[in-house]
């Protein structure tokens, strides 16, 4: 059987309106979860006299045991739907939703927005929603949720009313075409079947609408862009650097140059898993050896593209940050560690430009001070070493980066523009 196309989704919203439990009910539906766990956390939840739901307990335990470092079956956070292959980015609150949204390939296809039918919209709504338009996640469904818990239960009028005000911020954030349903994550209405409960309502449940997403298109138009995993010395072949193709096509007898690193040469081979290819496209893991490039010439970090349009390397960039966790505050000056693609390089602070109000995106305050946990910020980044970065516009897969201190994510962004440093 040929492998089912893959997307990534990340479920965001306001903390309680039921994420873990609606992401619980579609593993579950989809046989991820076994009956006898179900059971026995639905017990569980019972002693403990926890008002909660055991689909939620299954998704916080799994939270419970990564954070412990216990490794967990990863079937728990995919499911295959007889269109595609899904795997769910856990985002659990604010920070970790961005710090996964933007770290490496965790890069989301879709947004599946729950908001909570007796509540409404709420502050983090509004917050997310902002977030995933900024973090330039392309697709959105809105589920409304706790249909079950409205008064009276599954009122179209308490739907309407909700849907409303959704609508009204989709239109101010600039968010076309987006889907409304009304959904009960903890019954089971409108995600894998119909509803029996809601008689009114004749559009599609989650499922569908998750096999009606859009495949991203792969990047073939772009700009070769492959970044280096690691580099190999093999016997009889030479120096092979071994990477993922983010953007266009690397074909043998392309001319190619490394970034920062500035060597190249001819593309002589590439081979993903022990095989030859004459070419490989974007998402294909390869290897391959260029004439005359040598082990020390390059390392991880270095990032490889067609001779006549290099990577471009960064002398200042400017880019928009959202600041995650930071234990005190970032002020000009403060140099931590970004990770972009394959590279982490140390970067400084410039200039902190100004700030930008989460709800709007307009003008907050020009150059503050220093910024602190949940601002978002546009800033002036000096590179203490040379390193690649794209302007998100142009190349989105090497424009977002994520900025690490004292083991965790402080901030995460992406790169606006960018001031190049000439060779």
């Amino acid at each position: 059987m040929a492998e089912k196309p893959h997307m990534n989704i990340v479920f965001i919203g306001h903390v309680d309106h039921g994420k873990s439990t609606t992401v619980g009910r579609l593993l579950y539906e989809h046989g991820e979860i076994d009956q006898r766990i179900i059971e026995n956390y639905r017990k569980e939840a019972e002693e403990k006299g926890k008002a909660t739901f055991e689909f939620a307990w299954v998704m916080d335990r799994l939270k419970e045991e990564r954070e412990r470092g216990v490794t967990i079956d990863v079937a728990h956070r995919k499911f295959v739907t007889d269109k595609y292959y899904f795997t769910i980015i856990d985002a659990p609150g604010h920070r970790d939703f961005v710090k996964n949204m933007i770290t490496g390939t965790s890069q989301a296809d879709a947004a599946i927005l729950i908001v909570a039918a007796p509540e409404g919209v709420m502050e983090q709504t509004k917050e997310h929603l902002f977030l995933a338009r900024t973090l330039g996640v392309p697709q959105l469904i809105v589920a409304i949720n706790k249909m079950d818990a409205t008064k009276p239960p599954y009122s179209k009028e308490r739907f309407e009313e909700v849907k409303k005000q959704v609508e009204k911020l989709l239109a101010m954030i600039g968010w076309k075409d987006v889907p409304i349903i009304p959904i009960s994550g903890y019954k089971g209405d409108n995600v894998m079947k119909k509803s029996e409960n809601m008689p009114w309502w004749n559009g599609p449940t989650l499922i569908e609408l998750l096999n009606g997403l859009k495949l991203p298109p792969k990047p073939t138009d772009k700009p070769l862009r492959l970044p280096v995993q690691d580099v190999y010395s093999i016997t009889g072949i030479g120096t092979v650097p071994v990477g993922r193709v983010e953007t266009g096509v690397l074909k043998v007898g392309d001319k190619v140059t490394f970034m920062p690193a500035n060597v190249g040469g001819e593309v002589k081979s590439i081979e993903m898993h022990h095989q030859a290819m004459k070419e490989a496209y974007p998402g294909d893991n390869v290897g391959f050896n260029v004439r005359g490039v040598g082990k020390k010439d390059i390392r991880r970090g270095d990032v490889a593209g067609h001779s006549n349009n290099p990577p471009t390397v960064a002398k200042t960039f400017t880019a928009q940050i959202v600041v995650l966790n930071h234990p005190s505050v970032i002020a000009p000056g403060y140099t931590p560690v970004f990770h972009a693609h394959t590279a982490q390089v140390a970067c400084t602070f410039e200039e902190i430009i100004k700030t930008l109000d989460p709800r709007t995106g307009s003008t907050k305050q020009d150059h503050p001070d220093f910024i602190k946990t949940g601002d978002i910020a546009i800033v002036k980044i000096r590179p203490t070493r040379p390193m690649v970065i794209e302007p998100v516009k142009e190349i989105p897969q090497l424009g977002r980066f994520a900025v690490r201190d004292m083991g965790q994510t402080v901030a995460a962004g992406q790169c606006i523009e960018v001031e190049k440093k000439e060779f």
